[in-house]
């Protein structure tokens, strides 16, 4: 399903043609309620980036939601250390003075980057121990990946596009104030759409039969 089915489904369902703006708002709300209940591949985002040595933050990606893991890459052997996440003080508790460096081993979400004085929207790491020389840093993280109103189509629309015509089913309706067993409908159905879409990006992509044998049913 790309985006102009998506649209025409929606039209066809509600027996309503509404603006290209509200619709895109309608989209865009159910794609961040579903990316926000299951975790599937599309979600994930690998970057590199290199640390600066007696600096002990480290920027985020402008797309950062979350993350998954950081590594730093010793800049001799090339080995990779994953960095444990932990809380700001934590941090300034174990390692209280800047000046105490080294190979980096724990990393927090400090908050907002500050530039000339304004905070800004973007994210920073804050590393400790501050590293001592210039490490590739490896992050796998969250982030929210470009809407099919933009990109025409997308993993979820090409993999399973139930759930995102159910869940823009529900923001067109309640936006349309339409019958309340209708909107109770359709929020049945999207919940339908999302156990399932969980099965596969919570459940199955995470096992495979080696590890956790074959799916198999009870017999009774």
């Amino acid at each position: 399903m790309n985006y102009n089915a998506l649209v025409a489904s929606i039209s066809s369902y509600t027996e309503n043609t509404f603006p290209t703006v509200d619709m895109n708002v309608f989209i865009t709300q159910a794609e961040k309620r579903i990316y926000n209940a299951v975790q599937i591949p599309a979600l994930r985002k690998n970057v590199t980036g290199i640390t600066t040595a007696n600096n002990k933050y480290l920027a985020c990606p402008d797309d950062f939601l979350s993350s998954y893991s950081l590594a730093a890459i010793d800049p001799t052997t090339g080995a990779y250390s994953y960095l444990l996440n932990k809380d700001v003080n934590f941090i300034r508790e174990a390692y209280p003075k800047p000046t105490s460096t080294g190979s980096p081993k724990f990393y927090a979400l400090f908050g907002p980057a500050v530039a000339s004085s304004v905070i800004t929207t973007e994210l920073t790491f804050l590393i400790g121990p501050t590293p001592d020389a210039a490490y590739s840093m490896e992050l796998h993280y969250y982030y929210y990946p470009e809407t099919i109103v933009t990109a025409s189509t997308t993993w979820l629309s090409d993999n399973y596009d139930p759930v995102l015509l159910y869940g823009t089913l529900v923001e067109a309706y309640t936006y349309m104030k339409g019958e309340q067993d209708m909107i109770t409908l359709y929020n049945t159905k999207f919940a339908e759409a999302l156990t399932q879409l969980k099965r596969l990006g919570d459940g199955l992509e995470r096992q495979d039969s080696y590890r956790s044998g074959q799916a198999r049913m009870p017999v009774t």
